[in-house]
């Protein structure tokens, strides 16, 4: 294998994350079809989703553990075939437990499974471009809405949804099963000559890790940065009806922030690379707490659009940095207990905005509380991350004794 097969690892990680998050984010289409047939109460059917961000959580750092130890191909090969019989298992559901178990439990942990173990091994196949390639495999969660959504969709109009999230499962599968076979080590492998947590060559101890202040601040950072988006994000289609917009064009605004993302995260990835992680994560922050405050004062569908390709852009573009600074911070060796560990607090960060949105919007009957907090929360994760201490420069080493 050549320098090139990296490429080839950017590309599985991308389609897992695509059809990982697809499926479970496909229950949002789902729910008024199975609410329909099942009499099941959409609160109830809705509920998995929040055992799927609860899951998720815990389960990326389990995860993320598991491939430091074991590896990622292991890993991914048992979340590929979790995450099939776990949406077989929940179309066959009887009663609205059933469902929750095996769509909110077993959906969200097999979920888990892919990003931290793909993008610790997409680290380790990267010395340049890391920031690029990190965030080419976050794309395939940008992608998700727009390929897993529609064919589940289509599924549902043509066979109803337990033959829909049946055919679903078995293709997860036949997509997921194959491409866990084609992730590889590298050649040569990764150093922690860049993490201070590595003496003599010996595994960093995790409890120095886990109280030290570079992972106190990452965490905190991707717990508030998730925390300002994820209520805006949830809301965003009712807050523009509210103002006027008609149905289906508020839900364009949801699918003009997820494009936009692809491009942040391509835009801010190769920023990474020239000019630094922390100065584009700071001011990736910056930029989505302005956008949050400018939803105080749209009202019209232009308006929405435009915002949303700032916002999408920002919230997209910053997410995957998170974990070039994990790698660069920590090293190679646990790269995915520290990323899973991290992604653990964003996921609770994210469960905490849809929830403080709703209770906004029921006690003063509209979201701009939700907006203002958000962007303040939003300040809150860039002035965290400046306290991130400057990454020590290396000269660049070939990667792989390749020349790049």
């Amino acid at each position: 294998m050549g320098v090139s097969y990296r490429w080839v690892i950017v590309a599985v990680g991308a389609l897992m994350s695509c059809v990982a998050i697809g499926a479970m984010f496909s229950l949002a289409i789902f729910q008024e079809p199975i609410a329909s047939a099942t009499g099941w109460s959409h609160v109830g059917i809705a509920s998995a989703m929040t055992l799927n961000f609860i899951v998720m959580g815990f389960g990326g750092f389990l995860w993320g553990a598991a491939s430091d130890r074991f590896g990622p191909r292991l890993v991914v090969m048992i979340g590929s075939v979790l995450l099939g019989l776990a949406l077989v298992l929940a179309s066959r559901a009887e009663t609205l437990t059933q469902f929750q178990l095996t769509y909110g439990v077993l959906v969200g942990l097999a979920a888990s499974a892919f990003f931290a173990p793909m993008i610790a091994a997409t680290t380790a196949w990267f010395d340049e471009n890391r920031g690029l390639a990190v965030s080419l495999v976050s794309a395939g969660m940008g992608v998700a809405p727009m390929t897993i959504s529609p064919f589940a969709r289509w599924l549902i109009s043509a066979y109803e949804w337990r033959p829909a999230m049946l055919i679903i499962g078995v293709a997860v599968w036949a997509l997921l099963l194959p491409a866990a076979l084609l992730v590889r080590r590298p050649p040569a492998a990764a150093t922690d000559s860049d993490s201070e947590f590595a003496v003599d060559g010996a595994r960093p101890q995790l409890s120095k890790v886990f109280r030290s202040p570079m992972f106190i601040v990452l965490g905190l950072t991707f717990f508030a940065c998730c925390a300002a988006h994820s209520g805006p994000i949830f809301h965003m289609v009712n807050y523009a009806t509210i103002c006027g917009v008609a149905p289906m064009a508020a839900v364009s605004i949801y699918s003009v922030e997820g494009l936009a993302g692809l491009g942040g995260r391509l835009l801010y990835g190769s920023l990474a690379d020239r000019i630094g992680v922390k100065p584009v994560l700071v001011a990736g922050l910056l930029v989505q707490a302005a956008a949050l405050a400018t939803y105080l004062v749209v009202s019209q569908l232009g308006e929405f659009y435009a915002l949303a390709i700032i916002f999408g852009s920002a919230y997209g573009g910053v997410m995957p940095l998170y974990a070039v600074l994990a790698r660069e911070y920590f090293g190679q060796r646990i790269i995915g207990t520290v990323l899973g560990a991290a992604t653990m607090l964003s996921s609770l960060g994210m469960a905490f905005g849809p929830l403080i949105g709703g209770w906004i919007f029921d006690t003063f009957a509209n979201y701009s509380w939700l907006f203002i907090g958000s962007a303040m929360v939003g300040l809150g994760a860039a002035a965290i991350a400046l306290a991130f201490p400057p990454l020590a420069r290396q000269k660049p080493q070939p990667a792989f004794g390749v020349s790049s």
